[in-house]
């Protein structure tokens, strides 16, 4: 019963916190598509196997991580997402729409901000701090997928936990 209350209330509060992001802001939603699309997954796949062409020995073992990360953090995606089945914000607020189609039906976590700080907390932790300015990428990542009206802000600050946290795990065990 407890459980239930509180989950009520962050909905409420994630909802409020949506419209006010939501609401306005029309030249960020053009930009907010761009940003989005660069999520969907290609640049994860191209940038190691590039840093791998050029670097073939750390390269490689980058590679390695990475994948092994995106392997966990997708696992870990698809299960809270398939298990706590949360609506997404045109299924939750009667009358919205939002400006594009997601790909599946539940929005949390958000796999595109889990997807995106994964890749650039390794990227940091890899590379170093020459990578940080990446953290803005990630960011107006998951900040896209609300302004396309397909996540609630805590979707984004599950995504981005979720992602972070798999990457230092994944980093640190190797």
């Amino acid at each position: 019963m407890l459980a239930m209350s509180i989950l009520s209330s962050m909905q409420l509060v994630d909802e409020r916190l949506f419209n006010r992001l939501f609401n306005g802001k029309r030249r960020l939603k053009k930009m907010a598509r761009q940003f989005s699309r660069s999520g969907d997954g290609l640049l994860y796949l191209l940038l190691p196997t590039l840093y791998w062409l050029i670097n073939p020995v750390q390269g490689r073992t980058f590679f390695a991580l990475a994948s092994l990360a995106f392997m966990i953090e997708r696992f870990i995606y698809y299960v809270l997402k398939k298990n706590l089945k949360r609506r997404r914000p045109p299924a939750a607020i009667p009358g919205f729409q939002s400006l594009i189609i997601p790909s599946d039906e539940f929005s949390f976590p958000s796999g595109h901000t889990s997807a995106a700080f994964l890749f650039i907390t390794l990227c940091t932790l890899w590379f170093g701090a020459v990578a940080l300015p990446l953290y803005f990428w990630a960011m107006m990542i998951g900040f896209s997928r609300v302004l396309l009206g397909v996540h609630f802000p805590g979707d984004i600050l599950a995504g981005a936990t979720i992602g972070t946290s798999v990457a230092y795990s994944v980093f640190n065990f190797i």
